[in-house]
């Protein structure tokens, strides 16, 4: 973890290029300032003394690394060393320091004085002229032809977050997209109205060229005004030398020119082959967190809200959409088309602006009197309908259940061939990945499910993100996490054939797993960088988020009250923004017994990690204790944690039904309740609704082992499957040994259920893949032997036929892609001969949905069968399955074609770019690929960072794909050697924290177990 001051004073250090200088800025104080809320002592941040000048013909004037060092050097000996204007003096000939001329042998005092006041006045102009910032000295002292650049004025603000004393009520965007140049021209006119008395104006601009800017006071004249850039924080700004006051308003007009980008943010360029052949290109938008300002100059934060009117102009062969219905299409004398869209008919961030210029084809229907459309390439027209259907009665649900109707005349879901998130919920313009949008008439209820979850996502974030937003990202949970919440509890009531509980089950055991971690960090977090920003898109603010909704859901007293609480939060807060307090002051307002939600919640929100609940019995007592639940504790750490714990129970008397189970409230560091002495054990956390793990102690568990021996469906399966994730996890926390892990185990062979089965192998093959690895082979084989053994019966019951429940699906498929995976001969013989079938019939033959992966990663480890599946890959339409066949071929155990199949992500001919992570997670997996994969990391991470942002989940995602497995010391020397040496490119990410964590535990767990799995497997 960074210390508080090294977060202060980082700057986002990863965008400095080409900017002017990198030395220790002076420190400015702007709490003295009346028109800005004091700073604390720990805001107080550097004032950068210069800036660029941008507008009024005053060229940009960049710098190479050789002209930032002198000048830098310049700067510390107190000197302005900056770029002017050539008029100064002429550039023609070198300044070079002159001799003092030769004085006679035997001088008389008045020579002596004539010299020597010659020689002062010589020395002088020498100094003048040489400190005169009229050229650029390189390191090796030859000079450099200047550009016309006045000296320029200091940079007004110090900080990464924008002064409030402006606020936006307006933009009025122009934009021509070239699509043959790959660059773009815009005009943004912004109307803002003053807040607090202030001599400048500073908000976001990255990337743009701005030619001319205009400003106007009130009713007074437009008239031309200078801007300043200061690019390491992406921010522009306005001087004024009188005041403007507060309650006045005005207008600033900017005209600007950039490149589309090449990467997935900002106002992006992409292409795609159509079914002739032919290249497409398209431009698109990804605005969140931080590009907006990429693509027209804007107040890029959350809580300046404002309305959007968006003017495209365009060639007539293509089409745009925006967020709102186009108002009108007017023909320009230059054979281009304007597409003027209505106004935002609701206030809305920058971050939730979209437009979009291609070809793309829609479906539509009515809902509620919306026009819901679903936008693809032409060729993919016949996959958006089950799209639709799932929007539409999402739609319908979602108005229903929050009492607000969707705000805008039309909701348009459009899949682009190009994208580097599952989606995004621009308001009114949804932009999704293929794979997360389109679902072809025969695919599998699996692929349905993908697509509905993504869907219903998107949905729940046009009410919570898009109407109520909140105020910073230290709070994106109040996003993220309640859309993810209302995804899960959406598909439950409006798709129940999808089954998605299984899938919220396994999230929710993910989370906590990451939270385990030091390295972890609290729901709500500062976030003072843009690597920070980028960071708050994880597990935490996700599925932590949903799953202590779902806890605090399931022990609210009353089946609507937490209905009430969003509803009254949604309606108090409708267009404005929030933080976490908001959300808890709404559901304490609707309690029905007076609970102090934000008194409970709080320690769910404002610390990392959860609690580790121990249960001991005496008689008829039972005391529960609760600790803090951390994997690396080192004693400075977090002992003190306290939770507030709504803690529920079954016994043996009742366990099954939702009636059985009791609720007592933890809140201090240990508690106290009764039950009777004939009761023979206890299960803590029904149905694993709440974000904690309970150890049961020796006797506790072997009760329950027992219980599960006797008869498996004596609990629910989300309760099974949440003793057999406790016990894996306090096996690494070192409180229970191996032994009892596999002790519990020994029921499995009787498990009939998806979520413990599939619970139970994704823990065994964490552990094989590590002992692998490690190559402790007669491990590994031991491994294998009694992973088959435990799970053959069930492996061998699975068919091979179409399945329609997809939770069977899901049994079903982790099954046999274990079992293949451990080159069990029954599955691979059964993977070829479908396969074989599937290619002879020229691919129109289908193989089930939940089954193409297994079939695909058996072919790819033949040597004929390789090439075949990368020929079907080039081929293959349908998105699901072409993605499938990507991981099958990243699965190859052949060196060669594992550093092929990497170079050819980064490349993105023939694979996508944006499937670089998940090729890199696959690869990394198997045996043959993880050192590969992370040498090419370490070769390719300029690269890489050029094309995923430092700290996105991209990256993220990479790291801990090729780090996870290793558990030598060795290895963590490396990885620590590496990514320390990247200083600003990445070495501060929360990340890499969390790979070096990971690295360690792994390693203290195979030094603790090795033993212990050798005599007992």
């Amino acid at each position: 973890q960074e210390t508080e001051e090294t977060q202060r004073a980082n700057l986002p250090r990863n965008m400095i290029e080409n900017s002017m200088f990198e030395e220790e800025p002076d420190v400015v104080d702007l709490a003295k300032d009346s028109t800005f809320p004091a700073l604390d002592p720990d805001e107080v941040a550097y004032e950068p003394r210069s800036s660029r000048l941008l507008v009024r013909g005053l060229g940009e004037n960049d710098m190479d690394e050789d002209e930032e060092d002198c000048e830098s050097s310049a700067r510390l000996l107190g000197m302005s060393f900056m770029n002017r204007s050539s008029a100064h003096r002429s550039n023609s000939s070198p300044y070079t320091r002159q001799a003092p001329p030769r004085s006679c042998s035997r001088p008389s005092a008045r020579t002596m004085v004539v010299c020597v006041l010659f020689l002062v006045i010589v020395a002088s102009m020498t100094m003048v002229l040489y400190f005169l910032p009229g050229c650029t000295f390189t390191k090796t002292g030859c000079r450099k032809e200047n550009k016309t650049t006045p000296i320029e004025p200091p940079f007004p603000w110090s900080q990464f977050r924008l002064p409030h004393s402006i606020r936006p009520l307006s933009y009025d965007l122009t934009l021509n997209p070239d699509l043959d140049n790959m660059n773009f021209t815009g005009s943004t006119v912004i109307k803002m109205v003053v807040l607090h008395n202030t001599k400048r104006i500073v908000l976001h601009s990255a990337n743009l060229n701005i030619s001319k800017a205009t400003f106007k006071l009130d009713d007074g004249e437009a008239s031309d005004v200078t801007v300043l850039e200061y690019k390491p924080r992406q921010q522009i700004a306005l001087n004024f030398s009188e005041e403007l006051k507060a309650g006045q308003y005005c207008v600033l007009t900017l005209d600007y020119s950039a490149n589309l980008s090449h990467t997935y943010d900002g106002f992006y360029n992409s292409s795609y082959t159509d079914k002739d052949g032919n290249k497409r290109v398209l431009a698109a938008t990804q605005f969140e967190p931080l590009s907006a300002r990429k693509a027209f100059p804007c107040f890029d934060e959350p809580a300046f809200k404002a309305t959007f009117l968006i003017k495209i102009n365009r060639k007539p062969d293509y089409m745009t959409l925006s967020n709102m219905p186009k108002a009108k299409t007017t023909p320009l004398n230059n054979g281009l088309v304007q597409d003027e869209f209505e106004m935002t008919s609701v206030n809305m961030s920058t971050y939730l602006v979209a437009f979009i210029v291609g070809n793309f084809t829609p479906v539509s229907k009515n809902v509620s009197e919306i026009l819901v459309s679903v936008y693809s390439v032409p060729e993919k027209k016949e996959h958006t309908d089950y799209a639709l259907d799932a929007a539409s009665k999402l739609l319908d649900f979602y108005n229903d259940f929050f009492e607000i109707n969707f705000p805008l005349k039309k909701l348009d879901l459009i899949a682009i061939p190009d994208f580097l998130a599952g989606a995004m919920e621009n308001w009114g313009l949804i932009t999704f990945r293929e794979t997360s949008l389109l679902v072809g008439k025969q695919s599998s209820p699996l692929e349905k499910q993908v697509v509905a979850s993504v869907i219903a996502h998107e949905l729940a974030h046009q009410w919570f993100g898009n109407l109520v937003t909140m105020s910073w990202w230290n709070d994106l949970w109040l996003n993220e996490g309640f859309a993810t919440y209302m995804q899960y509890m959406s598909l439950q009531t409006v798709l129940p054939q999808l089954d998605i509980g299984n899938l919220f089950l396994a999230v929710r055991f993910r989370a906590l797993d990451k939270d385990a971690l030091n390295s972890s960090h609290a729901v709500s977090t500062a976030v003072n960088s843009p690597e920070q920003v980028e960071e708050m898109f994880d597990s935490v603010s996700y599925e932590k988020g949903a799953s202590i909704l779902l806890m605090l859901n399931a022990s609210l007293s009353g089946d609507q009250q937490f209905r009430k609480g969003i509803i009254q939060y949604l309606k108090q807060f409708s267009g404005l923004n929030t933080d976490t307090n908001d959300l808890w002051n709404s559901l304490t307002q609707v309690s029905t017994q007076h609970q102090n939600v934000s008194e409970m919640m709080s320690s769910w929100t404002s610390q990392k990690g959860f609690p580790l609940v121990t249960v001991s019995r005496k008689g008829d007592q039972v005391t529960l204790t609760q600790e803090h639940f951390l994997l690396t504790s080192d004693n400075a750490t977090h002992t003190s944690s306290l939770w507030n714990i709504p803690v529920t129970y079954v016994s043996d008397n009742c366990s099954l039904a939702p009636e059985c189970r009791q609720l007592f409230t933890l809140k201090t560091k240990s508690g106290t309740f009764k039950v009777p002495e004939s009761v023979k054990w206890l299960k803590l956390n029904y149905r694993n609704t709440g974000f904690y793990i309970v150890h049961y102690g020796d006797d506790g568990w072997a009760a329950l082992r027992d219980a599960l021996a006797n008869d498996v469906s004596v609990l629910t399966h989300e309760d099974r499957a949440s003793l057999i994730h406790n016990i894996f996890a306090l096996s690494r926390l070192g409180r229970v040994s191996f032994r009892h892990v596999l002790n519990l185990l020994n029921y499995i062979s009787n498990e009939t259920e998806t979520s413990p089965v599939t619970e139970a192998l994704l823990q065994l093959n964490k552990i094989y893949q590590l002992l692998d690895k490690r190559q402790e082979y007669s491990l590994v084989a031991r491994m294998k032997t009694y992973i088959l053994h435990h799970f053959g019966s069930l492996m061998d019951k699975q068919t091979w036929e179409e399945q329609e429940s997809v939770s069977k699906q899901e049994l079903r498929s982790a099954l046999l892609e274990t079992a293949c995976g451990l080159d069990d001969e029954n599955c691979t013989q059964q993977a070829k001969a479908l396969f074989k079938q599937y290619v002879d019939s020229n691919a129109t033959s289908r193989i089930p949905g939940d089954l193409q992966q297994v079939v695909f990663n058996v072919a790819a480890q033949s040597a004929e069968d390789w090439p075949t599946l990368l020929n079907l890959y080039g081929h293959a339409t349908y998105d699901a399955e072409k993605r499938k066949m990507l991981r099958g071929l990243a699965s190859t155990q052949d060196a060669r074609k594992i550093v092929w199949i990497l170079k050819a992500g980064l490349k993105g001919n023939l694979i996508q770019t944006q499937e670089l992570p998940l090729v890199i997670s696959t690869v990394c997996k198997g045996f043959a690929g993880y050192l590969f994969a992370w040498d090419f990391i370490q070769e390719n991470w300029d690269r890489l960072i050029e094309k995923f942002p430092v700290g996105s989940f991209a990256i993220q995602t990479i790291i801990n794909s090729a780090t996870s497995q290793f558990s030598t010391q060795a290895h963590l020397d490396q990885v620590q050697g590496f990514f320390s040496s990247l200083k600003e490119r990445g070495s501060q990410m929360r990340s890499v924290q969390e790979a070096l964590e990971t690295i360690r535990l792994n390693k203290r767990w195979m030094e603790k177990n090795l033993r212990t799995l050798q005599k007992w497997l």
